[in-house]
């Protein structure tokens, strides 16, 4: 990831102005090492802290078409640029970067080119012919980008709010899926997919499909001029991302570079679940497995960086987030630069526990809308920045724009936690990748329930939060809570506790309410209470407090010994006997 720091319409042009800016771009420096560049035209200024991922030799930021006119700083990466730059034929390249293109398409086809591209991205462009420039985020918000308004009239994007916080009276998270016009004056959605709409989808499940779109959108990512792996938990999404880039890497051309034995990297406190996990992922696929440990002490010790970096006081993030950034630190040791995530299953197949309790597939599927649509406050901010912090790139394969379209377009039936089916969570991915021929994982891994991240880290990872929280917030403090935090007021000692830390290096307003609020319940949605109302006694946002869900049913030993009923794979067969069955009572419904 790089850091982006744009400001524009400026009255002071001074030269002091210019060291400011420089000054507030050094504060994303951690997210881009490699390179510093600003660019200045009259009263806007472009900033830019480079990671170089592709073409580290020439590739420097900010970016331009070929006479100069257009200017661009971007965080991101475009996976189809290849396939771009052949629709840009009459068009002068200056580097690899796979991000020149956007300069390019912008000068060929105007603002409406956003869409065109395949990637992650944050981006601002400033066309200097009518002083007019335009910013975008992408589809879900993998990469980060905040916005902001200057007393003298200027307006600010940065990729984090530490670089502008300072010296923006007003600010907010720039949402995913837009772009700002200055032209326009306003934001407008430029992803508009049909799932975002409230029209129920109904694709058949085609196990072969989906399959065949994750296996592109893992392989995409593997481009890169620089060292890399993925990130393992042992879990169902992390482990299909290492089982396809593995298959991948024994007869792909980056193997060549980097060589064919894929990296893995896994973080726990000694004898957690997810080092066990990702050790027997990591031997099975014989991956060259990394494993790390910490201990609740160093996390704690980390929590004030943690919180500075990934800026929210969200309680799940903040304990997902510590052990993240402390791994990132390892692996950036290592000389690794990008990793590839298995961040939004959850959120597109419903994979949380409490999706155990949705009444109908109409509430399912828009549960699942909902989630994806707020993953840049949670998990998409927490894998970027988390990483980030170290100068390492997280990419996202599930989050891919074609795959997020075929997996967003199955009927929500085939989503649903069927217990009289043996159907569990996230059942139609599992399936996917059930090949009795060529197995990509062992079925009791494939059919592995899901455990919580903060939680698989190790159990006493939490406890130990807690614990010191408890220490340094009194009763008194939390029972007057509302009238030093009247906005999003903290509920628990822990959530106190975050937000203390977080209003010290973020005290303005705007900053705290970049950060989604209200009450913490379970799973940190107030949709497993609407479906469950006994969830609502728990105010522990962590995976236990899916009590009940386990059920004998999805125990790992009865699935070994009663595996989830199969569908064929094979376009042309007939579906044996247990899917018709199946169908027949799906029909039923």
């Amino acid at each position: 990831m790089c850091g982006i720091l744009a400001v524009l319409g400026c009255v002071d042009t001074s030269l002091a102005k210019r060291y400011r800016i420089i000054e507030l771009s050094r504060r994303l420096r951690h997210r881009g090492p490699d390179w510093s560049g600003l660019h200045c035209h009259g009263d806007c200024y472009l900033a830019h802290q480079r990671l170089a991922i592709m073409d580290p030799a020439s590739g420097d930021q900010p970016l331009f078409n070929e006479d100069k006119t257009i200017v661009v700083t971007v965080n991101g990466e475009i996976y189809n640029h290849e396939e771009l730059r052949l629709k840009l034929k009459s068009h002068k390249f200056n580097t690899g970067s796979d991000c020149e293109v956007i300069a390019h398409l912008y000068e060929e086809y105007g603002e409406d080119f956003v869409d065109m591209l395949d990637g992650m991205f944050s981006f601002v462009l400033l066309d200097t012919r009518d002083k007019s420039f335009i910013a975008a985020r992408d589809a879900i918000g993998i990469t980060p980008l905040y916005m902001g308004w200057g007393l003298d009239g200027s307006i600010w994007f940065a990729s984090e709010m530490k670089a502008l916080s300072d010296d923006c009276e007003r600010f907010i998270s720039f949402p995913p899926g837009h772009i700002y016009s200055s032209k326009t004056g306003g934001l407008r959605r430029w992803y508009n997919p049909p799932w975002f709409s409230e029209h129920i989808p109904s694709t058949p499940y085609d196990p072969l499909v989906l399959r065949d779109a994750f296996e592109k959108a893992v392989v995409k990512r593997l481009m890169t001029d620089v060292p890399f792996g993925v990130l393992l938990s042992g879990g169902l999404d992390s482990s299909l991302v290492a089982a396809v880039a593995s298959r991948y890497l024994s007869e792909a051309e980056v193997a060549r570079q980097w060589g064919s034995q894929l990296h893995t990297f896994c973080i726990g406190l000694k004898g957690s679940p997810d080092l066990r996990a990702a050790r027997e992922v990591a031997d099975y696929l014989h991956t060259y497995h990394h494993e790390f440990h910490f201990t609740v002490q160093e996390g704690i010790d980390a929590l004030e960086e943690v919180i500075h970096h990934i800026e929210t006081y969200d309680v799940t993030t903040v304990r997902a987030s510590t052990p993240m950034f402390l791994m990132s630190r390892k692996i950036k040791s290592l000389g690794v630069k990008m990793v590839l995530s298995g961040e939004g299953s959850d959120e597109i197949f419903g994979g949380y526990l409490y999706f155990h309790k949705a009444p109908n597939k109409e509430e399912f599927h828009q549960e699942t809308c909902r989630k994806i649509k707020a993953l840049h406050l949670y998990d998409c901010l927490r894998a970027n920045k988390s990483t980030s912090a170290w100068g390492l790139e997280a990419r996202v394969p599930f989050l891919d724009k074609n795959f997020l379209n075929v997996a967003m377009a199955i009927d929500p039936e085939w989503k649903m936690i069927r217990p009289d089916l043996r159907r569990i969570e996230k059942w139609i991915l599992r399936n996917a990748f059930d090949d009795e021929k060529n197995p990509y994982l062992p079925k009791h891994i494939l059919y592995r329930q899901k455990e919580q991240f903060s939680d698989g880290v190790g159990y006493s990872w939490i406890d130990g939060l807690k614990n010191h929280a408890n220490q340094h917030v009194s009763d008194a403090m939390l029972m007057h809570a509302s009238f030093v935090y009247p906005e999003n007021t903290p509920t628990t000692k822990e959530a106190y506790y975050y937000r203390t830390i977080f209003e010290k290096f973020y005290p303005k307003n705007a900053a705290r309410l970049t950060v989604p609020g209200g009450p913490s319940v379970a799973c940190s949605t107030a949709k497993a209470v609407e479906w469950d109302a006994s969830w609502s006694k728990n105010l522990d946002p962590s995976g236990r407090a899916a009590l009940g869900v386990h059920a004998d049913a999805y125990k790992e030993e009865n699935l070994e010994k009663n595996p989830a009923p199969q569908i064929s794979t094979a376009p042309n067969d007939l579906p044996p006997k247990q899917a018709v069955a199946e169908a027949a009572a799906m029909a039923a419904v």
